[in-house]
């Protein structure tokens, strides 16, 4: 059994960090190209890893690597397909180093996203997901994650694909959905759709992501429902529930709030997506807002 599974067995929840992409741009970093948050691992790899650092600080006991924008795909419109087991890598690195500098206990992660954009689901053949996850799932195994996060994925097809490919490693993983108001997937298809497709890979978890803070409780009621497994949420604070900017996104208190819900109603895995900062992490580590259950996060 692995470390982080062992750890997920606990009765303690476990906090997840926040944005990267999102606090990068906060912190000065251009990420207009294409391939987004991955252009700060070549240009900015120091912000990067402060940007860890700083959640790890706030209390995050997992850190996902800047990975979600280093697949070939997203690469080959740079220019830069080539490279993509060299950035994971790099990105793996940069949150390695910045757990250890830390001198804190915590797992890191590889982002495995959407191929194409994350608010707009992709028809694609299966085999076509599955052959793009398997070199993305493959790339962060060789990099030495301790586990793997499929996260915001919008279609049962290419969820179910990035699982199989996910599961092939050997590691641990979890697969995250984003959901619309209506507590679906953007493609339409159900919770309960995508829980018995993703399930016969045996994730380790699964959880909602990037899904605006207002909707997130009716998403997790939904695959609270369809799933026995440990269940996680990490919400788009900066959004609306028809994903259409905010101006600021919810202070910490407000998020943290939340997510004391999310724990309440029985979420394991707890963090921030787009928007969030360590600050909202912060927050969420308070003792207060983790009564809702057992034990400590500290």
């Amino acid at each position: 059994m692995s470390r982080f599974v062992e750890r997920l067995s606990e009765d303690r929840p476990i906090l997840l960090d926040g944005a990267t992409g999102t606090e990068l741009e906060r912190r000065g970093v251009n990420t207009s190209s294409p391939i987004w948050s991955a252009m700060a691992l070549v240009d900015a790899p120091g912000i990067v890893e402060q940007v860890h650092r700083d959640y790890l600080e706030a209390g995050a006991e997992v850190i996902i690597a800047n990975t979600f924008r280093t697949q070939r795909r997203a690469l080959t419109k740079v220019g830069m397909g080539d490279e993509a087991a060299r950035l994971a890598g790099l990105a793996v690195s940069i949150a390695r180093k910045a757990v250890q500098v830390s001198g804190k206990e915590a797992f890191v992660a590889g982002s495995m996203a959407p191929l194409e954009d994350s608010y707009t689901p992709f028809e694609q053949a299966y085999e076509t997901f599955l052959q793009e996850h398997r070199e993305i799932a493959n790339n962060l195994a060789a990099a030495g994650v301790d586990l793997l996060m499929i996260e915001t994925m919008n279609s049962v097809r290419e969820a179910q694909a990035a699982a199989q490919a996910a599961q092939e490693t050997g590691l641990p993983f979890g697969v995250s959905f984003v959901c619309g108001q209506d507590g679906r997937l953007l493609s339409g298809e159900s919770l309960q759709e995508v829980t018995d497709a993703v399930s016969e890979f045996k994730p380790s978890f699964l959880s909602i992501n990037c899904t605006p803070l207002p909707a997130m409780a009716k998403a997790l009621t939904a695959l609270l429902a369809a799933t026995d497994l440990p269940i996680g949420a990490y919400a788009n604070a900066g959004h609306s529930e028809d994903f259409e900017k905010w101006g600021v996104a919810a202070p910490p208190e407000d998020y943290a709030r939340h997510a004391k819900d999310w724990l309440a109603m029985g979420a394991k895995l707890v963090g921030g997506c787009c928007e969030t900062q360590p600050e909202h992490i912060a927050a969420i580590f308070k003792p207060e807002h983790v009564e809702a259950i057992d034990g400590k996060m500290a």
